[in-house]
């Protein structure tokens, strides 16, 4: 599980604090993952274990989900 070092940090890097900041952030998320995978291309078990975390932090709206902002989460202050 070597490759999974490399996407692990991905998923503690906080949304910015202004709201109008979250769209150009999720974007380049998104762009990063998939290039990361398409150029480095991670094992099966890699990939699938970064994806399930990824699928518990968003569906759990624990707070760092950088593809959409949770609705029951409170919005920060400005």
């Amino acid at each position: 599980m070597y490759c999974l070092q490399w996407l692990l940090p991905v998923l503690l890097i906080p949304k910015p604090l202004n709201p109008a900041l979250w769209f150009s952030h999720s974007m380049f998320m998104g762009f990063y993952l998939l290039s990361f995978l398409l150029e480095r291309k991670p094992c099966t078990i890699c990939a699938l274990v970064f994806l399930a975390a990824l699928f518990l932090i968003c569906y759990s709206c624990w707070g760092n989900c950088f593809l959409y902002h949770c609705s029951d989460s409170p919005l920060p202050e400005s």
